[in-house]
């Protein structure tokens, strides 16, 4: 088990890694909102929105491969909104549903569109969330929220968070690392038990690495304590937002602005 993967920040010196991560968070929340909003079916705007992304990409100088990878892997959650698409059986007589052979339900033509709009939302926003954790380090990411006023107690949640899965994922290490030491595989036997067993070994597995895991977390929580941590994010010297990051961000700013008002036609 690699604990590498589990970080999801790709370092580089593009202008994208190197922009301050206040103006990133501000830019990616802008994003997301702005998505939300766009009405539904408004498909130039989200292409639009795309080429955006795609710019992000292009200056970041990550690759496309690996954004559509870890976004993809976060998309089927968006089949949870699969039940807009469906009409009532009632409104099958209104002729812009399409009746799904052997069950009550059918597709209703607003519901599709609805959903896809859905899709299309969910596929922007995370792409930016994709390229906000690879182009920023998650220390960033905190401070950055601190500085903008995040409530504390938030941004010590997600620190904690992110932290205790490499305390969890080195755990299981061990525990896999003590287990293959003490298995031996006769020569000419498969090695394994039943369904049953292995269910019941894994189980005990699970709940074993859970109170290591948990015992490990408060020894770490006192060693911090012991150290003067109050829950609050501190740096030796706090970044100054230069003119590049102003102009990004106001330049960003606008452009989603305006793709908001074109397609709403405001």
């Amino acid at each position: 088990m690699h604990l590498h993967a589990l970080d999801t920040y790709l370092p580089g010196d593009s202008p994208v890694h190197q922009l301050d991560p206040r103006v990133k968070l501000v830019l990616t929340v802008l994003f997301i909102l702005v998505a939300a909003l766009t009405p539904d079916r408004a498909w130039l705007a989200f292409g639009a929105l795309e080429g955006l992304i795609l710019l992000a990409i292009l200056t970041s100088r990550v690759e496309l491969g690996m954004v559509q990878k870890r976004t993809g892997l976060a998309m089927p959650f968006v089949l949870a909104a699969l039940t807009v698409a469906l009409a009532r059986p009632g409104d099958l007589s209104h002729g812009q549903v399409l009746p799904l052979p052997g069950t009550p339900w059918a597709v209703s033509e607003a519901g599709l569109w609805r959903f896809l709009s859905v899709v299309a939302r969910s596929y922007l926003s995370v792409q930016a969330a994709v390229i906000l954790a690879a182009t920023t380090q998650f220390p960033d990411l905190l401070w950055g929220m601190r500085a903008l006023k995040v409530p504390r107690v938030l941004v010590a949640v997600g620190g904690f968070l992110y932290r205790y899965l490499f305390v969890l994922a080195d755990e299981a290490r061990r525990m896999l690392q003590a287990r293959e030491a003490r298995s031996v595989v006769p020569e000419g036997r498969k090695g394994g038990g039943t369904v049953v067993w292995r269910a019941r070994v894994t189980g005990a597995m699970a709940g074993t690495l859970f109170l290591r895991a948990y015992e490990r977390s408060e020894r770490i929580w006192n060693a911090m304590v012991a150290r003067g941590y109050d829950g609050e994010i501190r740096v030796l010297s706090a970044p100054v937002l230069r003119p590049a990051g102003w102009r990004a961000g106001i330049v960003g700013g606008l452009a989603l602005l305006l793709i908001l008002v074109a397609a709403r036609g405001l």
